[in-house]
């Protein structure tokens, strides 16, 4: 699993960090010791996959380089009611201030990487795998596409130069000399240097798909909101036409009572925007020894 790049969020954690703290806890001065060191656990109340422990690292430190982390369940691993994931120790007065921009963070990560995680679970034992969307909180991009892979998903493009994704507006442009013009525009396609895949959407088998898998070069091919018959036969005509290749990956409205269903049909990847974008926050709390 690529690990995530801590350097790449350090601004988001500025951010979180002073619109939390302010000008400072006057609850916690009051109230604790300025000499009072701890340690606290991170305890999860449900059954989780773990992610964020290295961001938990990097927003102690704004509040005390004391402050030390010490993870006893790794991210991508799972825990049960009632497990201590983490211990901080240090000055008790600035864990109590950083207590809720943590949870904030973890709880939101871990949330993701659990609802990925159902999803990758009622597909087991079919060859198709769940991916993510660009469908994420505006500035968390990185950050929930790090807790997909946690939950054992994969990344679809991270920024709009990653991939070249020909979907039904463009499409729409074509008329009727879709092939040829598609040919040209997938050529053009890998001349860009950052451009990993190629992928065209179709939203009919019989009207679109055999003139998409004409085309040489195609990647991957995005079934818009296809019914299981469709998805069948479009699987069949990619077999019969082509092999393995280009990959068919089933999009639109997949949801954790349909994945299965859709797996089954023999689609190669099936991508699911509700794991970033409809993710509950789990329930984490921060315990005294």
């Amino acid at each position: 699993m690529k690990k995530l790049n801590t350097k790449k969020i350090q601004v988001l954690i500025d951010l979180a960090v002073e619109e939390d703290f302010g000008k400072g806890d006057p609850t916690s001065q009051i109230t604790i010791p300025e000499d009072a060191f701890a340690r606290t656990y991170l305890v999860t109340r449900e059954e989780i996959v773990v992610c964020g422990m290295d961001v938990v690292a990097e927003i102690l430190k704004r509040y005390d380089e004391r402050l030390k982390l010490k993870v006893l369940i790794q991210d991508g691993n799972h825990a049960s009611v009632a497990d201590r994931i983490a211990y901080i120790e240090g000055p008790l007065r600035q864990t109590l201030s950083a207590e809720r921009v943590v949870l904030n963070f973890l709880q939101r990560l871990c949330g993701i990487s659990t609802m990925t995680w159902k999803f990758v679970s009622a597909i087991r034992g079919t060859k198709a795998k769940i991916y993510d969307t660009r469908k994420t909180t505006p500035g968390w991009r990185l950050l929930e596409k790090y807790a997909v892979r946690c939950g054992g998903g994969y990344n679809h493009r991270v920024d709009l130069s990653d991939g070249v994704m020909i979907k039904d507006n463009h499409v729409a442009e074509m008329g009727n000399k879709l092939q040829s013009k598609l040919k040209k525009m997938v050529n053009e396609a890998k001349s860009y240097k950052s451009v990993k895949f190629v992928s065209v959407e179709v939203d009919h088998v019989d009207d679109q798909l055999d003139k998409v898998l004409k085309v040489p070069g195609i990647d991957v091919i995005l079934l818009d909101n296809m019914g299981q018959w469709q998805l069948k036969h479009a699987v069949e005509m990619r077999n019969e036409m082509c092999g393995k290749k280009p990959l068919l990956e089933a999009t639109g409205n997949v949801n954790l009572g349909t994945v299965l269903q859709i797996a089954r049909c023999g689609v190669d990847r099936i991508s699911v925007g509700a794991i970033t974008h409809s993710a509950t926050a789990v329930d984490i709390g921060l315990d005294r020894e």
